[in-house]
């Protein structure tokens, strides 16, 4: 059994408290993943990663934020985006929040790359205010993605709808994936891109970056432990260098 928020009595966190434990907050987004997947599809891996990891070290697992700055797929339908400044507010408040009733530090575990920047501020303010945060990206996905992958990857560290990320959907949520849609695209990236907004859908028609084709739940899987494996060190040494305990804790 994990410390899972969703699931946890107020008595039962109080309980775990004295343990000085981290608390894991998923971060993903509500945009388009092509026609083969749930548009809920960077949440559902942001709480897949954090579960895995909840589950190796005992840190406290918090129901994770679905919203992100999904601005550059707004010309896709579907597609939800909140303002960076919006999400850079409600990562502060849940650091704070957190911070009031004892627990020591936050780790988010993004799953969007467009909430990178918010979160960065999020965790610079929270710090200045004496909650330290440890900022996870999937770390070392593109080193799996060459381990495991067949087909090759639209751009150097560009995964989306992609084999990577609906290998780690159908391990996840096999049942909201529809592979008799899935298909390749692979766009050619304009010289600027990553240096001004554009919107992807100028880009890909699908929405699909790479081949979705080759896809297994096993690789899905193999991911998942993998991201979880290659965090667990990063935690480690970021509870030490703040003097807290560095698990794993205790159930």
């Amino acid at each position: 059994m994990i410390r899972d928020f969703a699931r946890m009595t107020w008595p039962e966190v109080e309980a775990a408290l004295a343990l000085r434990l981290p608390a894991l907050l998923p971060i993903g987004a509500i945009e388009q993943h092509g026609a083969h997947l749930p548009l809920t599809t960077d949440h559902d891996l942001a709480c897949g990663v954090a579960r895995e990891v909840a589950v190796r070290t005992g840190a406290f697992l918090l129901p994770g934020l679905a919203y992100g700055d999904a601005a550059t797929a707004q010309s896709f339908p579907g597609t939800l985006s909140i303002r960076p400044d919006t999400l850079r507010a409600l990562v502060v408040d849940i650091g704070l929040d957190l911070k009031r009733q004892g627990i020591p530090a936050l780790i988010t575990v993004n799953a969007h790359f467009g909430n990178r920047d918010p979160v960065a501020q999020a965790a610079r303010l929270l710090g200045e205010a004496g909650m330290p945060v440890l900022m996870l990206d999937h770390p070392g996905l593109e080193e799996l993605a060459e381990a495991l992958c067949e087909s090759t990857p639209a751009g150097p560290g560009f995964f989306h709808a992609d084999e990577v990320e609906t290998s780690m959907m159908l391990a996840l949520r096999p049942d909201a994936v529809q592979m008799d849609k899935a298909a390749p695209e692979y766009p050619e990236f304009p010289p600027t891109f990553g240096m001004e907004p554009m919107q992807l859908r100028e880009i890909s028609k699908s929405g699909v970056f790479g081949d979705p084709r080759p896809s297994t739940s096993e690789t899905g899987q193999a991911f998942l432990t993998g991201i979880a494996d290659r965090a667990l060190p990063l935690i480690t040494a970021f509870m030490a260098r703040h003097g807290l305990p560095e698990g794993p804790w205790p159930r």
